[in-house]
């Protein structure tokens, strides 16, 4: 008889990661590194808090503990999504898609922006990365060069035409 899966099992479905290939090449490196540099850092600083003695009193022995737990979590975090992602590979660049570098034109402010559609763990408004899930990221995938999208944005509706596409 099939189980029901509610949020406390642990046969959750796991959200598949939408990543560009540099995108997954930076979380492979980043636990690479955690795995083979910080991981031994911190076993040294617990061995260390170790020596001290008295683990019952030694808050250097907490203090390495918690960021032993927090590390190895990180490390658990990173494989998950580097287990489920999925690298994006651009369209043709006559359609905007995922992996798309998009330039649009804020036609209130006549003002040009371009933008990488990412998936959301990779998304970084600050060096113009934005998520398929953000609603400028949502109006601008399937749309074409010339065509106008509407974004419901905090401040209202924003209108941008979208001046070009590229892989």
């Amino acid at each position: 008889m099939p189980q029901n899966k509610n949020k406390g099992d642990y046969f959750m479905t796991e959200k598949k990661v939408m990543l560009t290939e540099d995108g997954y090449n930076k979380l492979v490196e980043k636990l690479n590194y955690l795995k083979s540099v910080r991981r031994i850092e911190v076993a040294e600083r617990l061995k260390a808090a170790i020596a001290l003695g008295d683990l019952s009193e030694n808050s250097e022995y907490d203090d390495a503990k918690n960021e032993q737990a927090f590390l190895e979590g990180e490390i658990q975090e990173l494989e998950t999504k580097i287990r489920n992602s999925d690298i994006i590979k651009a369209g043709d660049g006559k359609t905007v898609t995922m992996g798309s570098r998009v330039t649009v034109k804020d036609l209130e402010f006549d003002e040009e922006e371009t933008f990488l559609i990412v998936g959301s763990t990779e998304a970084d408004p600050d060096e113009g990365k934005i998520s398929n899930e953000s609603p400028l990221g949502m109006a601008l995938l399937g749309q074409k060069i010339n065509h106008t999208v509407n974004v419901n944005a905090p401040a209202g509706v924003i209108q941008y035409k979208i001046m070009d596409i590229k892989k």
